[in-house]
């Protein structure tokens, strides 16, 4: 025989001509990859049972969903207890189908934080009727906090589990954190589910209580997300409705119904994967603060602004932390969404007899955005915020104009003189 075929057979079966190797007794059998487990789909008209999946993404692989639904799971698919552990939960699934977002965030979050990824998957009860699937928010709060018990067996820390709920999501996320008595560590609501859940109870619904750190980004809260604070800190962005980029018009159909809503995952993605800051300032209100009278954050967080991401509380670098505060933030209409956010001014020479309205317009290199400055009757001074893609000094010209009198037919040929002045916020000086 062949030296080199010592380990090889051939055989002549049905004139065919058969080769294959026989490996020695010394040879090791190649390693079995870990299988890859999905999200499962449903038929959203054969009810709502609630099958839930636990799915472990580490950066070796961000692609592929680790099942772990028991301890021995977790310990030989590459979970490390000395990690913080980031729980994704989604919302409603009108179709029974796997949200569209949710590698993009998997990934993102991989990327940007040395920690643990678990996605968990209850299309199954979150399918068919939106009413049946809030019916399921207590059982799957409890088969969450199931899970997160056979953690803390591990020797995970409460402390380090944060939930990052998206719509109805964030109620569940809410319900665990308040079957934890609000010792998870932080807890992130992406627009929280507004149908059902404006008038519920503390109990029901997320909350400041919830966790050690509760922040919410509010986008659509004139129709699918909620409208009051759920946190300590709540972004309402653009005002928390009428995205800038959503289609205005309901013949866009889905997208129309669903832009809004979803924008506050695009923002958090965009947080993650981007350097450039998504900062909010405290209000009263949306209206002020276009107006200009919300410059800085002194009051309530001494100077420190919070930021959308994975920044510690936000950002905020005080003890206790008040609940419950709105902050306001404008963004662009696509990514990386980010504004540098500016304050306009302008002082009249001499007062005039009617409200004066000024267009300011900056121009940089590759973008133009447009402000309103309105000075009223009898007074000197009048302010807003305008937001623009790049820094104040990358803008390299500014644009003035007097607007028009509603009268068409009246021509305003009138000449104002002043002075224009321009600030970045936060302004924590004059």
């Amino acid at each position: 025989m062949h030296p080199g075929l010592r380990d090889s057979c051939c055989f002549w079966v049905w004139g065919l001509f058969l080769w294959f190797s026989v490996g020695s007794a010394g040879d090791t059998p190649p390693t079995e990859q870990p299988k890859c487990t999905d999200f499962q789909n449903a038929n959203p008209f054969r009810g709502t049972n609630l099958k839930v999946q636990f799915l472990l993404f580490t950066p070796s692989d961000p692609r592929c969903g680790n099942l772990v639904e028991e301890s021995s799971d977790l310990q030989n698919s590459g979970f490390n207890v000395t990690l913080g552990t980031k729980l994704i939960i989604h919302g409603f699934r009108a179709l029974g189908t796997k949200p569209s977002w949710i590698e993009k965030l998997i990934g993102a979050l991989l990327r940007a934080a040395d920690a643990n990824v678990i996605a968990v998957d209850w299309v199954y009860g979150s399918t068919g009727a939106y009413f049946s699937a809030v019916e399921n928010v207590v059982k799957l709060g409890l088969k969450i906090s199931s899970f997160l018990s056979k953690l803390l067996v591990l020797g995970v820390s409460e402390s380090s589990i944060h939930i990052i709920g998206v719509s109805l999501g964030a109620h569940v996320g809410g319900m665990v954190g308040h079957f934890y008595k609000g010792q998870l560590g932080w807890i992130t609501g992406l627009d929280p589910a507004g149908p059902e859940y404006t008038r519920a109870s503390l109990e029901e619904r997320l909350d400041a209580g919830d966790a050690l750190f509760v922040e919410a980004i509010h986008t659509d809260t004139d129709n699918l997300g909620i409208r009051i604070p759920v946190g300590h800190v709540d972004y309402f962005v653009n005002g928390g409705q009428d995205q800038p980029g959503c289609p205005t018009f309901i013949h866009a159909g889905y997208s129309y119904l669903i832009c809004d809503h979803m924008r506050a995952v695009d923002l958090y993605i965009s947080a993650l994967e981007n350097l450039c800051p998504l900062m909010a300032f405290p209000c009263g209100s949306y209206k002020a603060f276009l107006a200009g009278h919300c410059l800085d954050c002194f009051n309530p967080f001494l100077l420190s602004c919070p930021r959308i991401g994975l920044v510690e509380q936000g950002g905020v670098k005080i003890e206790p932390l008040p609940k419950e505060v709105k902050v306001y933030l404008l963004t662009t209409s696509r990514a990386p969404y980010c504004a540098h956010h500016t304050l306009v001014e302008f002082n009249l020479q001499e007062p005039r007899n009617k409200d004066t309205h000024i267009v300011v317009t900056f121009f940089s290199s590759n973008a133009t955005s447009s402000g309103k400055i309105t000075i009223p009757k009898q007074k000197l001074q009048g302010r807003g915020v305008l937001a623009h893609p790049t820094p104040q000094c990358q803008i390299h010209q500014v644009n003035l104009k007097l607007q028009a009198s509603r009268q068409f037919w009246s021509k305003d040929r009138t000449i104002i003189v002043g002075k224009f002045c321009t600030a970045p916020l936060p302004v924590n000086d004059k």
